[in-house]
Formats: C-alpha cells, structure tokens, sequence
C-alpha cells in the first residue's frame, strides 16, 4: 500500500488523470453541437455548474436578460441547456411544436417539473411530463375553465357576490375602525385571501372552501407555511436525485424538515376541502353557491376514465384529485394575488390613472358597492371595461407573476432554434426554455418596455403590431397545448377584486419598500407586503 502511493507514482498518476480528464471535455465540447451557440458564461458550454451557481444565488431572471440583450436571441447556459427569447424559432417552436416537459413524478430523466407533484409524487395536470397524458385531463376540466363557461357561470357569479360583499368589503371598511393608522392595511395579504376565497369556492363550492378573508389568523397560518418554503426551492427542484441521496445515504438535509410538515399541512387543509366538496354532492339540495364546480367535474371525469379502464381504484383517484385541485388553488391564488399587489401598487402611484378607472367603473349597472349587494354587475361587462383591461394586461407584461424560465426538452431527433437568418442546431435531450419576463421586454414589440404604460392597449397600432402585442409575444398565461387553463378564471377574479375597491376607494401607498419582485420561477414581493392607505370615493 505505502508503495501504491509513494510520491513518485502518486506524481505520475495525478497529471494523468487531469490530462484524461481535459481530454473528456474537450471531446465533449468539440463534439456538442451547443458550443456554436453564444454562451452566456466562458463555462456554460462545458459544465451545468456555472448556471446552477446561478440559480442557487436567486439571479437567474436578471442574468438570462443581460445576457440576451448581449448575445442574442439564443443562448447556451450549460453543455445540455439553451435559453430562447423570440418567437419564430423559439416560443413558436418550443411550445405549440409540442415539446415535452421532460420526466416528472419520479419518470426518470429531466425531473424538474416533478417538484410541481403533491401527496408524496402523486402528478397532476401541470407536473406531468408526457403531452398524451396532459392532454387526456385536460380535456376533463378545460370546459369548465372555459371563457364561455367562466363568465355564464351562475354559481361562480354567487360565489364572488358573497366573497365581495360580505367578506372583502367588509374587511376593507374595517380597517377605519382601527384606532392607528385608520384605513391603512396590508392589501398583499388580503388580496391573497380573497384570490384563495374566489379559486377555493369555484373549485369546492362555498360550503366546503376556504374563507380566510374574515379569518385573518388563519391566512396568517397559510401565507406563513406557503411562503416560508419559497426559498428553499432550488435543490429539490434543480438536483432531486442529489438531493435525495445525500440525505438518504448521509443523513443530512438540504431543506428543513419543517419544510416537508408545511407541505403535509398544506395538502391536509386541501384533503379537507376535498372532503367537503363530496359531502355536499352527496346533499338531494344544493345551494347555488356552494356548487362544487371543478371538483364535481373533475371527479366524473375521472370515475368514468376508470370504469372505462375498469378499474376501482377509489384511493387512487381521491390522491389524484386531490394533487389536482391543490395544484389548481395554489396557482390560482399565488399568481392572481401577487398580480393585483401590482396593480394597486402602480395605481397608487399613477393617480391620473386610477381617477380614469374610477370614472369608468361609474358606467357599471349596478355599481360594485355595498348598497347593490348581493347584485353584481354582469361579468361580460365587466370584462369589456377597455381601461380596466388595460391596466391588468400592462401589470401582467411588466410584473409577470410567473417571469421565470418554462423548461422543455428538445425532441429526439433534434431541431434548429433561432429566426432564420440566425438558427443553431440543437441535438434531442436537450432542455430549452423561454421567460415571460424576457419576452415582455422586447423593445420592438412594447415600445419603453421598462415603464407601465396601460394606454399601449388602448392605442391604435394596426394589425399586426396588435398580434405582437397581445398574442405572439404576450405571455404571461403560456401558449400552446400547456399554457394556464385557469387563465379565464384568473382574469374574472381580478377584474372584479380591482372594480370592487376602486369603486369604493381611492388608494395611496404607505410603505412599499421590498416591493421589487423577488427573482424567482414565481415573483412576488421580496418583503410580500404593500402597505397602503384607503379612502371613500367621493360620491356627486
């Protein structure tokens, strides 16, 4: 043994294998196609490292816009990753091309999306990584998703009557009656509070969803385990297997334990709505309100799959609902929470523009306020509200909820990426993404991307400018096969939550510090708080 390792040999071996493992990588990187792709670090072509340096540091979003306003509108981040930022050869491509996302729920292979699984790996629509198997449950739930659907809706049109009227109004007439600081709040929190009550009581119907808008321990309790987990995202969700190993054959933890028992209380508090969704359905009479749309939807859809496959599984399917509609609320929510923070933060800050929307929402029959209750106005008119549209549309543009990077895999007989005068091969297997965030900056398309201008939506800018604008480049819901299918739902809740303040109050911000989107697959404020100050509209 001692002459195994004596000096000299040891000094023998050591250059040897340093020469070997050079030669490794250069056969690797003369041989990857990648490397003719402009690299956004000197060692992105040759190791994964630099770019996972990068996620760890919670920079991603910012680096990859540098780096395509330097390089261009392909990117190579490591030896088997590209970034895309356009559209012919790029969005086009990558998402309605049908790309997979990859392995999920433990498939093997590229596994980020099976961090998105819930109850111990049990998939659902999102975290899926075959399209064949998105797209059979997706043709179970996107009708009653659907914009026909969402705005004809007479138990949702209940549903939000209630959470407005005696919950949300409520809340917010509250805060005059403190004896500090009368009317001032923080509107994040509620905001996430009543998003969580609209998704909740479409998905479960009134009876069996969530209220914590008049139950503000309890939304403190849930916005503390939901947020708290955010930071600890990046090893199960980058490195699983790693991650996996290292505490299975070394006992030590990357994330918190208290990390895994937040997620067990999460999925608990949906089990429960589960539960009392099936409850009322076994009732002879149901209340309008408390129709359990999706859940009820959703679950024939799945009985029937079963019986056609027969198969009894009861468990199964109860696990996959359950992962399902968790899947659902918690986009639902998240999403349209952190967005409407936005919007009522740049109305605070543009009073020219929240006085026009306030001017607007006079034109509503009835008005959205406490003495037309439970009448709401109808939800085609409030969703052709141009001024309305326009400023929740420049929020999703400029404060894209989710801004982050949408992974694919290249199919395995390779593709070219690029607009055609400057395409790149890239072989299969390999991950691809584009970002809302990125393409929302484009300056040839939102002219001073970097400013929320709500009136670019209301312009006249010709045919194929308004295609750029509201469909090509326009992604905060995704395209293709995969993109949101709450979309509709989203944009109900908000505008009806937005008309409902402003046609009761005119707002100005208290304290906004850390309202800066933190850098992020899902963006909310890095301090998730917006502190502002209400006050009566002025009637006559």
């Amino acid at each position: 043994m001692l002459t195994l390792l004596s000096p000299p040999l040891l000094s023998t071996i050591i250059p040897l294998l340093l020469l070997f493992l050079l030669l490794t990588i250069t056969i690797k990187y003369l041989r990857n196609p990648l490397r003719k792709i402009p690299a956004a670090h000197p060692l992105a072509p040759l190791t994964p490292l630099w770019i996972h340096w990068i996620r760890w540091r919670s920079i991603e979003n910012a680096t990859l816009k540098s780096a395509h306003r330097r390089l261009g509108p392909v990117i190579c981040l490591s030896p088997s990753e590209v970034s895309v930022n356009c559209v012919k050869g790029g969005v086009r491509d990558v998402y309605a091309g049908g790309f997979e996302k990859g392995a999920g729920g433990g498939e093997g292979g590229f596994n980020w999306y099976g961090f998105f699984t819930n109850f111990g790996g049990v998939d659902n629509m999102f975290s899926t990584a075959c399209n064949k198997t998105h797209s059979t449950r997706k043709r179970m739930i996107s009708n009653i998703y659907s914009k026909s659907i969402i705005t004809s809706s007479s138990a949702l049109l209940a549903q939000t009557s209630t959470i407005l009227y005696d919950r949300f109004l409520p809340a917010l007439a509250s805060t005059f009656d403190q004896q500090e600081q009368p009317g001032v709040l923080n509107i994040y929190a509620l905001l996430s509070g009543a998003t969580m009550d609209i998704v909740t009581g479409y998905i479960f119907g009134l009876a069996a969803s969530s209220n914590l808008i008049s139950n503000p321990k309890q939304l403190d309790w849930f916005l503390g385990l939901y947020n708290s987990r955010r930071s600890y995202n990046f090893w199960p969700q980058e490195l699983p297997g790693f991650t996996a190993a290292l505490q299975k054959w070394f006992g030590y933890r990357l994330v918190p334990k208290w990390v895994d028992e937040a997620n067990l209380e999460i999925e608990k508090w949906t089990k429960d709505m589960c539960d009392g969704a099936a409850r009322v359905l076994t009732q002879s009479k149901v209340d309008v309100q408390d129709t359990p749309a999706v859940y009820q939807q959703l679950t024939s859809a799945l009985v029937r799959e079963a019986k056609k496959a027969d198969s009894d599984r009861k468990e199964d399917l109860n696990g996959v609902i359950a992962s399902e509609v968790l899947d659902h609320l918690a986009a639902g929510f998240d999403t349209s929470g952190i967005t409407l923070t936005y919007v009522i933060h740049e109305l605070s800050v543009h009073p020219e523009v929240q006085h026009r929307l306030q001017q607007e929402l006079q034109s509503l029959s009835p008005q959205l306020t406490p003495e037309a209750a439970p009448g709401l106005p109808d939800p085609k008119a409030v969703d052709s509200l141009p001024l309305l549209h326009a400023v929740i549309w420049e929020t999703l543009r400029l404060r894209s909820a989710i801004p982050g990077p949408q992974p694919r895999v290249t199919p395995c007989q390779g593709c070219r990426l690029g607009p055609e005068e400057r395409d790149y091969y890239v072989p299969g297997g390999v991950r691809v993404s584009a970002s809302a965030g990125l393409l929302h900056s484009n300056e040839e398309v939102y002219e001073r991307a970097e400013e929320w201008m709500p009136d670019r939506w209301l312009e006249d800018v010709g045919e194929e400018r308004k295609k750029d604008m509201e469909s090509r480049w326009f992604w905060a819901f995704g395209s293709g096969g995969r993109m949101c299918v709450g979309s509709h739902l989203a944009v109900y809740q908000m505008k009806y939550i937005v008309a409902a303040l402003y046609s009761n109050y005119t707002t100005i911000i208290i304290d906004d510090s850390g309202i800066e989107q933190s850098d992020a697959y899902t963006a909310p404020p890095t301090r998730d708080r917006l502190l502002i100050e209400l006050h009566h509209v002025k009637t006559g």
